[in-house]
């Protein structure tokens, strides 16, 4: 036996010891040693129960996941499925990445655009109040479930279905969810506020985070692919938000590590043929974290570089970091250049699942993946699958400096207001909560 073989031996002996069920992936266990001890005390389908028998009560309102938004059932870690809408899709975008990662959200919708799925880029969403719940705790249970609801009440009213972009949104979400639903006394306080906004308790049949959608549709979305990832090593670093708050909701698939990671974002990179490589640190948080970020950086800039960065490049020699959240990708992408001061120059590039697979998929990095707002430099990765930088970075600024003399109009994803007639016109079913001549309009 060679030695290569000989390690390959040991390392198979050594992840049967740790996974025990990794051969055939007994979910009953799975929920028995992870989700009992991690879980809320009320189990994911004792909520769906609850919140089917409120519906049938008129105590909610529930947006059901309807045949045209083709939907696919997927498996998630209580072993039960979870429905993921893959069209006509409502888009809550990210605060943080909007603001840090523009890259990020023209990914998803340069996707969508690709595969011709018909969504929402949403102008009247809120912030989901996730930065102010996990950052300073100065909320209150009434506030968290009015902003839920008015924000899914919006996608309701325009029948498309929520997609969440952001972790913490995503995770913040589904325990409201769990909050409004086994919580009456939260529901009369909540009631008169969203009547007096013209409003009733809407809750989806789903929480669905933008990464899980990605993945479902990644096989579809990899066969677009324009360049060539089987020599790329791929750490991922799954979002704690993402699957650890609520973990039970999460998407597992047998066929991604034999059901040990999270399906997404390690299923997409996967599926677009990448190579996944493990480092001994990926349970761990990017240290972003929240509150700490706001009173001891330093403490998330060291803890993202020695205890994420630093791993991914030495035990996995990795190409490249993806993750599937706002906080991690801008922690451990800038934290790299905050490392640089002190000679640490590992310069990892760090991306999203979205801006990976928008890239392998032949958009501009700098348009599109927006890669110039990264502190680290993404352009060596790009070289390596083949990407033409030098090109489309000349068209680039070619493109700017036309912009600046105005001999050039600024190029969008989707016309502007294309979907003004859903402000307008709304469906029949929530007339009726729009006034006297909604309801005139419903007596003819």
């Amino acid at each position: 036996m060679s030695e290569q073989e000989n390690v390959d031996k040991k390392l198979q002996e050594e992840i049967k010891n740790a996974f025990p069920y990794a051969d055939v992936v007994d979910w009953n266990e799975v929920y028995q040693r992870i989700i009992y001890r991690y879980s809320t005390p009320h189990g994911l389908q004792h909520v769906k129960e609850e919140m089917e028998k409120l519906e049938d009560e008129g105590e909610i309102i529930v947006h059901h996941i309807k045949p045209y938004n083709n939907p696919v059932k997927m498996q998630s870690l209580n072993g039960f499925p979870k429905t993921i809408p893959t069209t006509r899709l409502w888009n809550h975008k990210s605060c943080g990445q909007c603001g840090h990662i523009p890259g990020y959200p023209t990914s998803v919708f340069w996707i969508m655009n690709k595969l011709e799925i018909d969504y929402m880029d949403e102008p009247h969403q809120t912030s989901c109040t996730g930065w102010n719940y996990h950052a300073s705790g100065a909320s209150n249970p009434v506030a968290l479930a009015g902003v839920y609801v008015r924000n899914m009440w919006r996608a309701y009213e325009i029948d498309y279905f929520p997609l969440i972009h952001c972790g913490t949104s995503f995770g913040h979400y589904k325990e409201v969810r769990n909050m409004i639903i086994l919580h009456k006394e939260v529901r009369e306080k909540l009631r008169p506020i969203m009547r007096k906004l013209g409003m009733d308790i809407v809750i989806p049949e789903e929480v669905v985070h933008y990464s899980e959608w990605l993945y479902t549709m990644s096989k579809k979305a990899a066969q677009h692919k324009k360049y060539d990832l089987s020599n790329i090593k791929v750490a991922v670093h799954t979002p704690c938000h993402v699957y650890k708050l609520v973990p039970e909701d999460t998407i597992y698939d047998p066929e991604v590590w034999q059901g040990r990671r999270p399906a997404a974002p390690t299923g997409t990179v996967q599926n677009f043929g990448a190579k996944i490589v493990d480092y001994s640190t990926w349970w761990d948080c990017c240290g972003f974290g929240f509150r700490h970020i706001l009173t001891e950086r330093e403490f998330s800039r060291s803890f993202a570089l020695f205890k994420k960065v630093i791993p991914a490049v030495e035990e996995a020699h990795a190409d490249v970091f993806v993750t599937s959240d706002t906080g991690c990708v801008t922690t451990l992408d800038k934290s790299q250049w905050a490392g640089k001061a002190h000679g640490f120059n590992y310069n990892l590039p760090v991306l999203s699942d979205a801006q990976f697979a928008a890239i392998a998929m032949g958009a501009d990095p700098y348009k599109i993946g927006q890669i110039h707002w990264h502190a680290t430099d993404v352009e060596g990765f790009l070289r390596k699958i083949g990407v033409p930088v030098d090109d489309y970075k000349e068209k680039f600024l070619q493109y700017l400096a036309d912009l600046r003399e105005g001999k050039a109009q600024p190029e969008y994803l989707y016309k502007p207001h294309r979907k003004i007639d859903f402000y307008l016109a709304l469906p029949e079913r929530v007339k009726w909560y729009k006034g006297e001549s909604a309801q005139t309009a419903k007596s003819s």
